[in-house]
């Protein structure tokens, strides 16, 4: 046998040997330890171990927690790592699995997962009353290689009352599947089919194109390349909508993006996404290839109507201990201004970016941004490409607004986690769910804040005491209404607030 032969065999098993330890699930977004591995990322004692990227991949995280110099970190924030670990690493090789069951006793001012829903589109949401919830679930994971299988449903009879979700809700209890899908991992990519939340840009705020506004939906995701280097794709059907006479149009959504990661601490992701719309619309494999650009392909392959397409870019570095970040969205940005008021070129520009910054103050961690969406963004003079899912967005779930938020985070003893919040919110009377204005009333159009702003100051805090077994998690706050309900000059104050109780267990083994 020819040496070069026995050496690409030697590699091959060292890759297969590699692969075989190497399958790995997700850290899903609301697992107990996420807050405060997010604050510890914020003051800079832990190394980001998937920037512009989550949920995290567990092997990943365990190795950035293994890692962490705990001399310089407070007693509370050293047993947190040790009990994060010890939660999330596996300590046996071969065919594995772990079963994790949850119940919990919750009650909230409202059934809306986002506290500022209530202050945010048009027409605004009505308020509903204070209830008291009860959840349950029992979520499997097995290991097979570089194999996993995970599936969590469960049952919250929140979901009963929440608008955003649209399962069966006639029924004592209503349910859902947090996780469920099938990753294969090798060490230069993987393939992913299932549901699960992801969120793509800097991880303070909901990304601009992917992002848990939305339930989870199942998708097929793919990622070929290295930790320096990589390429990833995301494709689904969405929901059919119909057109004016009442057919069916098919809609699909797909979405590419590279990530550049070089020696040092910045990382950038350039992205672009494509909603596609079409009364016998098929998803056209030209689309689906990730190394194809949607924007060109809408031009050369001439079906660029019922083509929705966006580009974006997300940045992230540090500076010393401060960690700045920001993200930019290109909807439909008007270049040719001339022709007049009928030619269209005088179209109000779609976009949306992001701008903040992270750091360590002490033993606190801190977190600024300011976000903006335009009037138009998201959505096109053909209702069907409007990005979004069951009247949900996939990005964000709310255009024509800004937002300036400051967050600190503070461990005040073993396994608690105190996140104080001010927010100041501008929402305008946009929508993506409202009809494109004709091209007639562009120069009339506000590209922001449109009709009567209405401003909301939000002070709240958030705490928590987090542990493997059990939590409490309770969040309250003001929010400060000017102009309420867009009425020049309405005022009024409103009180928001929820509390959770929390038991876990698990059991893991080796399987046969």
């Amino acid at each position: 046998m020819r040496l070069s032969t026995i050496l690409v065999l030697l590699e091959l098993s060292r890759i297969g040997s590699a692969s075989a330890q190497g399958g790995s699930p997700y850290v899903p977004l609301q697992h107990w330890a996420v807050p405060y591995v997010e604050h510890l990322i914020a003051r800079g004692v832990l190394a980001d171990p998937s920037p512009l990227t989550r949920p995290f991949e567990q092997r990943a995280l365990v190795r950035a927690l293994a890692a962490v110099d705990t001399t310089p970190l407070r007693p509370a924030e050293r047993r947190a790592v040790r009990e994060i670990l010890a939660d999330l690493t596996r300590g046996e090789q071969g065919p594995w699995g772990r079963v994790d069951g949850h119940v919990g006793l919750a009650g909230a001012t409202e059934p809306l997962r986002d506290p500022l829903a209530l202050d945010r589109g048009i027409p605004p949401r009505r308020p509903g009353a204070a209830r008291g919830y009860v959840s349950g679930g029992l979520g499997v994971t097995l290991l097979f290689g570089p194999v996993a299988l995970v599936t969590h449903p469960y049952f919250d009879t929140r979901l009963k009352y929440d608008p955003e979700y649209f399962g069966k809700k006639d029924h004592i209890i209503a349910g859902r599947n947090a996780e469920a899908y099938v990753r294969a991992s090798w060490r230069y990519g993987e393939v992913f089919f299932g549901t699960m939340d992801r969120n793509w840009g800097p991880p303070a705020v909901e990304g601009l194109l992917v992002s848990p506004s939305p339930y989870g939906y199942d998708h097929f995701g793919i990622a070929i390349g290295t930790s320096g280097l990589r390429l990833e794709g995301l494709l689904t059907q969405l929901d059919d909508a119909t057109d004016s006479l009442g057919v069916p149009v098919h809609r699909y959504f797909v979405a590419h993006r590279l990530i550049i990661h070089p020696p040092g601490p910045t990382t950038v992701a350039l992205w672009e996404g494509n909603l596609l719309a079409g009364r016998a619309r098929q998803l056209e494999p030209w689309y689906a290839n990730i190394l194809n650009l949607g924007l060109l392909v809408e031009y050369d392959q001439g079906n660029g109507a019922g083509t929705n397409s966006l580009l974006g870019l997300d940045i992230t570095t540090r500076i010393g201990r401060v960690r700045p970040f920001g993200s930019l969205l290109l909807d439909d940005i008007q270049v040719d201004r001339r022709g007049g008021a009928t030619s269209g070129n005088n179209e109000p520009s779609s976009y949306g970016l992001t701008l903040g910054a992270q750091g360590g103050l002490g033993p606190a961690s801190w977190t600024a941004f300011y976000t903006r969406v335009a009037n138009l963004t998201y959505r096109t003079s053909n209702p069907a490409e409007a990005v979004m899912r069951r009247g949900l967005g996939l990005g964000r779930d709310f255009s024509d607004y800004d937002q300036l938020t400051l967050k600190a985070g503070v461990a005040a003893g073993p396994g608690v986690l105190l996140t104080p919040e001010a927010t100041l919110l501008r929402q305008g009377q946009g929508d993506f769910r409202l009809p494109y204005p004709p091209v007639t009333a562009y120069d009339t159009t506000p590209g922001f804040l449109a009709g009567i702003v209405q401003r909301t100051v939000r002070l709240a805090v958030d705490a928590r005491l987090e542990r493997p077994r059990w939590s409490l998690v309770a969040d309250g706050g003001a929010h400060l209404i000017h102009n309420a309900g867009h009425v020049a000059g309405a005022t009024r104050t409103r009180w928001v607030g929820s509390i959770a109780l929390t038991y876990r267990f698990h059991k893991e083994s080796v399987l046969p």
